[in-house]
């Protein structure tokens, strides 16, 4: 089964809060490839589209004020941070 574009949003979340509820999109990238690999593999045009469509999940986030506006040093943060482990 192949990961949809909409579980991005969710997955980004996840990782935000696996790594205290912010990190570079860097980490992000990194943290959903670890947990979602096999999903993302199976996901059709997903698999080759996945960063590019995980930088427009966090602003679809953004705009649900779930995640704070983004700052220049590509830092992302959960806009509720004490929901992060």
């Amino acid at each position: 089964m192949g990961a949809e574009r909409e579980a991005l949003k969710a997955w980004v979340v996840e990782a935000l809060a696996r790594n205290g509820g912010e990190a570079h999109l860097l980490v992000v990238a990194r943290d959903i490839w670890a947990h979602h690999e096999q999903e993302l593999r199976g996901a059709g045009d997903l698999f080759f589209s996945w960063q590019y469509d995980m930088r427009w999940a966090c602003t679809a986030l953004r705009e649900k004020g779930i995640v704070l506006p983004a700052n220049k040093s590509g830092i992302w943060t959960l806009a509720d941070r004490g929901s992060a482990p």
